[in-house]
Parts: C-alpha cells; structure tokens; sequence
C-alpha cells in the first residue's frame, strides 16, 4: 500500500506492478488535483519515468524551456541564459500527476486519508480495515507515514521551507514573460527565491523561504516587483496557495522500518538548493521498488536497509546543510553575491546548471 499518489507514490507503484505486485494507493485528495511547484521536468526526469512525450503533450501543458533569466528581487542587474536547445519543460502538476497515478496500473482510492496506523506482527492496518505487509509513505512533508516512523518535520536541524505560489490564466498581450524563458529571482538576504513562468496560457508565480514568518511579507514584495517591472498585469490578484517541504540535509531522519519505506517528500529529498522536488520523488520511487523487489516480500528493517544505502549513494549523506539560505557559500558578502548572479558563466554553470538542472547528474536509469 502507497501513501500518496504524486509522482513518488505513482512511479513506485508502476514498477511494483510491472513485476506483479498488487499495489492500493490510498491519497486524502481526488485525482486530477492541484499541488503547489513551479512546473518542470528535466529531460532527464523524462528517461526516468519513460515517458512518452508525443503522447503526453496531446491535450496537456508541455512547455519546452530553452533560456532563464536570474535576478535580484527588487531590480538590479539581470542575467539571461540561453541553451540554444531544450534543457526543460513546463508542465501543470494537476495534469501531471494524475497522468501518471492512471498509467501506474495501481488500484487507487482518493478522497480517503489516513486516519489510523497500526501495527499487527509482520503487517500493518491502515484505518482499521486494510492490511498490508509493505507500507510505503509518498504523502508528502505532512505525510502520515512518515510521522509514524519520525515524528513530525520539526526537529532540530531539519531546514523546511514554505512556498506560496499561484497558477492562473493570463492573455498573451497582457504578460512579458515569455514561455521558454522561467524567471528566477533571489530574495536579498538569500534566502529563498521567487519564480515567474508562463507555460502556455498559464502563468504559475510563487516564492519559497527558509523563514515560514517573513514569507506573506516577501511575497507581497516580489508581487509588487513584478508588477512594477511589467511582468504581471496590475489588476491581477492571485490566488495563493500554501506549502511546505524539507530539503535534502536530514540524514537522522529513518527512510525504512519494518514493513515501511518513505520516498520524496516524506523522506525529506527535495533538492537543497532549488527546493525542487519532482526529479528527487520519481528517483526514490524508483530506488525504493527496486529495494521492494530485492527483499522478496520479506519486508524487516534490515531487508530494505539497502533503500536507505541507495538513496546515500544517489543523493550524498546530506550531512552539510545547503538549503537556500546557502546558495551563496559561507563567507560571501551579498554584495559579492550579487555580483556573482550578474556574472553570465557563475549563472548559467552553477545557479542553472547544478543547482536547478543538475545537468552534471545523468538520468536514473
């Protein structure tokens, strides 16, 4: 059973049922939903999921990405980056995610949350009236599971950020920014960043920070920036929406127990520096089914244990902190660091290429 039907929950339980297994994923919302994120894959997020793009982009929102503009929120200097190609490609997680919850071949209950875990010798019972040997957390930074293995995403030295993002309908003649071009502005103190990207008719525009407390006031300020710099419309009021996810330096938190296994955002695998999410979930998902298969329905803690050296190995041990707050190296004055996002080859070959890209990272195969 699947905790979550994202794309973490959806892409574990497509490999479980290739190899034959039954899968059940249980989700608290009804597919297609919406979930906060900016919006993009990576080519190699789509080698990973084989995904076949001719079919995907008939009817749904495939926007190819070929050039980014980086920035300081308030003005100043701009950087833009062109590829000359398409490194990235926009798309709407309420079209996404459901997509790929249908092709998983999972049989799936929405609208159901958990309300209840507990465990009965070698099998767990999930709201007093399903049982399963095998309980895998893809819920999510709130996700159930995960709290039953870790308790809740508050310890010390967990860096959670919380984003607000809004994704509406614009008219073309009423927005500058332009399709293949995300914008991606730095809040001043460096910690956390906005983004403004146009994927067909839509425009998705939200900010994440590592301080939960000042996020309505910066995001109220980047509102007005792109307001003031031309990029929104002045009559638009968007409609935000709220969210939160720990990034990728916990490595106390347990990603397996006996008859558990957590995958993205339950295991706290979201990019440290670009808080992305999609490419960590597809990965776990694919690391942990394999794990799953590996441990011949015999699920203890040390049957899966290779799940948890796995994901070390993908990711690092996550031992040194580098969430947003961290983008610009310790010792670096934001005066400095200003400069150094105005400068062409530190943008593009290390705030696009390895930060948000992760070019230098081949596809999980």
């Amino acid at each position: 059973m699947i905790v979550g039907g994202g794309p973490a929950g959806s892409t574990c339980a497509r490999a479980l049922r290739r190899a034959g297994l039954d899968v059940l994923v249980l989700d608290a919302a009804v597919f297609p939903r919406d979930k906060v994120c900016a919006g993009w894959i990576t080519p190699q997020v789509i080698t990973s999921l084989d995904l076949d793009v001719d079919e995907y982009r008939r009817g749904r929102t495939f926007q190819p990405i070929s050039r980014f503009r980086v920035g300081l929120i308030g003005g100043g200097d701009e950087t833009e980056t062109e590829y000359g190609r398409e490194v990235s490609f926009g798309i709407r997680r309420c079209e996404f995610d459901h997509y790929l919850l249908e092709r998983s071949g999972a049989r799936v209950k929405g609208g159901t949350p958990v309300t209840s875990l507990r465990r009965d010798q070698d099998q767990w019972i999930v709201n007093d009236n399903i049982r399963t040997p095998l309980l895998i957390g893809a819920g999510g930074h709130f996700c159930p599971v995960a709290r039953a293995v870790n308790g809740p995403m508050t310890a010390p030295g967990v860096s959670v950020v919380a984003a607000q993002e809004a994704e509406f309908l614009v008219e073309s003649a009423a927005c500058r920014v332009r399709g293949e071009t995300p914008e991606l502005y730095f809040c001043r103190d460096f910690k956390g960043y906005g983004w403004c990207f146009r994927k067909g008719a839509y425009l998705n525009v939200g900010l994440g920070r590592l301080d939960r407390r000042s996020l309505p006031r910066a995001t109220a300020a980047f509102l007005d920036f792109l307001t003031a710099s031309g990029r929104l419309p002045p009559d638009v009021n968007p409609r935000w929406r709220g969210h939160a996810y720990a990034v990728y330096n916990t490595p106390h938190r347990r990603v397996v127990d006996a008859g558990v296994v957590l995958i993205g955002d339950a295991a706290a695998l979201a990019y440290a520096q670009s808080g992305e999410g999609i490419r960590p979930a597809v990965e776990s998902g694919l690391l942990a089914a394999a794990a799953i298969l590996d441990a011949g329905q015999r699920y203890s803690r040390e049957r899966l244990e290779p799940y948890a050296k796995s994901l070390r190995g993908r990711f690092g041990t996550g031992e040194v902190s580098s969430a947003l707050s961290r983008a610009v190296p310790e010792g670096v004055g934001a005066a400095l660091a200003r400069r150094l996002l105005a400068a062409p080859a530190f943008v593009r070959h290390v705030v696009l290429d390895r930060w948000f890209l992760h070019r230098h990272q081949p596809a999980l195969g």
